[in-house]
């Protein structure tokens, strides 16, 4: 049913057939003669308010998702609709206004903040950017947001090497959230951090999500820390989503064979507990030349020969239960 045009979308972020190519040059003039195709054809969407996690192995497209999301990376192709508007359509200064409503949480919180400058001056750049000229306004929004990430308003003149590396990451946050965006990309923020800081980082972009009204695109690999923070998951292998559903389906009834032998692997506390571990065999094939059909294929311990000729069919199987396979059911 078509929606009105006062009626507000409940999707924030509509990713359309994304694609994402890296040329590698291989003549003398220079012309790419193969790609490295981290991402090809991911669609997904991000409700208002909601967390969506990206898991997968290393290497399999998420960080470049999110960063072509942002325009980090220029798109190959595909759409990536915000808050009603193309993004991939936007010339630079209309791109930089658009930049206010959205903001990235980098995965290491030592290399991602300029020495150089003061923690006031990381923080407010943004608003800088966004016009914000005046110094006392700038400065009293500063330090109500290192309050609100559990930082003192003294911290304000100090430098990044002052600080361990958990409050390093509650900086960067902070970085991201200070001009009110709309949507963050949380790229793997925690796990650069010790176990007993990660919890309280975890705590506090939730509560920054619920007071704030933020979504995030929350990358990681460990699946624990995935399944505490996120609504919906969205699994990834060799640059293409192979399930996405509610967190509470993934773990409960995880459909996709990939799917499967990650939760497979996670370890518990329990050392009695006897675990059903599902090996991969082989390696992950290379991104510059796929598998031909299901790229999971060539690992999969229930392909059959359809697997090997005809890609999977991206489809619902159930209620918000997404999955590419062919023997999905």
């Amino acid at each position: 049913m078509a929606m009105k045009l006062d009626q507000v979308s409940p999707n924030l972020l509509e990713v359309n057939n994304l694609v994402k190519y890296f040329p590698i040059k291989g003549s003398w003039f220079g012309k790419p003669k193969h790609y490295v195709r981290a991402v090809d054809g991911v669609s997904f969407f991000i409700r208002r308010g909601e967390t969506l996690g990206l898991v997968g192995e290393s290497g399999c497209g998420k960080t470049t998702t999110g960063r072509t999301i942002l325009r980090l990376h220029e798109p190959t192709g595909g759409q990536i609709i915000f808050d009603g508007t193309d993004l991939r359509k936007l010339r630079s200064e209309e791109l930089r206004k658009k930049r206010k409503d959205l903001g990235i949480i980098f995965q290491d919180p030592y290399s991602s903040l300029n020495p150089r400058m003061t923690v006031g001056d990381i923080i407010g750049e943004g608003l800088l950017v966004q016009g914000l000229t005046n110094v006392r306004e700038r400065t009293e929004r500063v330090h109500a947001m290192l309050e609100e990430v559990g930082l003192a308003p003294y911290h304000y003149r100090r430098f990044p090497h002052e600080f361990s590396g958990g409050q390093r990451q509650r900086i960067g946050i902070a970085r991201s959230v200070i001009y009110s965006p709309k949507l963050i990309v949380c790229d793997e923020p925690v796990s650069a951090l010790d176990v007993s800081i990660q919890s309280q980082i975890l705590n506090l972009l939730k509560d920054l999500q619920k007071k704030r009204d933020l979504a995030y695109l929350f990358i990681a690999h460990n699946l624990s820390v995935v399944k505490h923070i996120s609504d919906r998951v969205g699994v990834m292998y060799l640059g293409k989503l192979v399930e996405l559903t509610t967190s509470k389906n993934l773990y409960a009834q995880p459909t996709h064979p990939y799917t499967q032998a990650l939760l497979s692997a996670i370890p518990h506390a329990d050392p009695d507990m006897r675990m059903d571990r599902q090996r991969l065999k082989g390696d992950v094939p290379s991104p510059v030349n796929p598998p031909s059909g299901c790229r999971f294929h060539t690992r999969c311990p229930i392909a059959v020969e359809q697997c090997k000729v005809d890609e999977p069919v991206w489809r619902e199987i159930r209620t918000d239960h997404f999955v590419a396979c062919h023997l999905a059911k």
